[in-house]
């Protein structure tokens, strides 16, 4: 089957509908297809059409030329072999169902096509997500590294449901400020400790860390003093944060996790903000990392915090922090 390329786009003939009917390539354009750069290479490559005048090689190099082609045409070729039928856009391809193409079917995921290091920018990636929600597709993220192997993400906006168990109900207590943590005397078995917070110095004295100090002054269950110097939440959030520039952000954060009864810990050991119990298993469920909504972060970063959390079995989830509340967003790989 014979085809055209003006320089920047290659048309079939009329002969060409039987590419859209039987297997969903191109957009019908007259009294044939246009088809996009990817899929005319991989037409080319599969040799289901001629482009005269043009080999593999010389029409990969000119379309070569747009940012990001090659990464873009090694997912769509990807896809292909696995048997989905593939379009453009709405963010970089839209995904049908196996078995189903435009016309006869629904799409399934829209693909955004990413490489190792490209950043991920939260406050667009959310935007994105959530168009895609609305038009009830899945969001994956398609990620090219240097070696140019793909690795897929499903990306989820989720909402925390509240824990099975609801946390024992806390009186009042007396801490005294040390360094940047604080010191409560109070009996091993505590209401304190039954709910998830500090670590046991000895029998008599609990430590909590700065990021729960700040939610358990905020909420009024803790009296902090220096001295005799009764401390203020705001006072101690501006000590604290400065050797802690993520203070802020944590506890909005941790808060969050705490409304619906989650017990977050430090997650210094799996590189992140929190490890979260969200119910009675002596194991956590959750890896969790505050950003700001409009932080940007490597893929490259993501992709590791991904792996980590799926080795240990738990989800990763980042917490953008934003002015009308937390967006928690799961990153997780798929197989396509």
């Amino acid at each position: 089957m014979k085809a055209t390329f003006d320089g920047a786009t290659v048309r079939t003939g009329k002969d060409g509908k039987i590419l859209y009917d039987q297997s969903g390539y191109g957009r019908p354009d007259g009294d044939g297809l246009r088809l996009s750069p990817q899929e005319a290479l991989y037409l080319l490559h599969r040799q289901k059409i001629e482009v005269p005048g043009c080999t593999f090689d010389t029409l990969f190099s000119a379309f070569a030329k747009q940012p990001g082609f090659t990464r873009s045409f090694l997912v769509y070729r990807d896809l292909r072999e696995r048997g989905y039928v593939v379009q453009t856009g709405p963010h970089d391809f839209r995904v049908f169902r196996r078995g189903e193409k435009p016309g006869k079917g629904e799409s399934l995921y829209l693909v955004r096509v990413l490489s190792e290091r490209d950043p991920i920018r939260f406050g667009t990636l959310i935007e994105e997500v959530m168009a895609s929600r609305n038009m009830r597709k899945q969001y994956v993220l398609a990620v090219v590294d240097d070696e140019d192997e793909l690795t897929y993400y499903e990306i989820k906006l989720q909402k925390l449901a509240d824990a099975g168990t609801a946390l024992p109900v806390l009186g009042r207590h007396d801490a005294v400020l040390v360094g940047k943590s604080a010191m409560v005397r109070t009996p091993p078995g505590s209401d304190l400790e039954r709910a998830g917070y500090g670590k046991r110095l000895d029998p008599e004295r609990l430590i909590l860390a700065p990021v729960e100090l700040l939610f358990l002054m905020t909420k009024g269950t803790i009296r902090l003093t220096r001295g005799t110097e009764t401390v203020n939440p705001s006072g101690f959030l501006a000590t604290a944060g400065d050797t802690d520039q993520e203070l802020a952000i944590k506890i909005a954060v941790y808060t969050e996790l705490r409304s619906h009864d989650y017990s977050p810990r430090t997650g210094y050991k799996f590189g992140h903000h929190f490890r979260v119990y969200c119910g009675t298993s002596v194991h956590s469920d959750l890896l969790v990392h505050a950003v700001e909504k409009e932080a940007a972060l490597p893929m490259s970063i993501i992709s590791r915090s991904v792996r980590l959390a799926h080795s240990v079995k738990k989800k990763m989830f980042f917490g953008a922090v934003h002015s009308s509340g937390i967006q928690f967003v799961e990153f997780a790989r798929i197989k396509l």
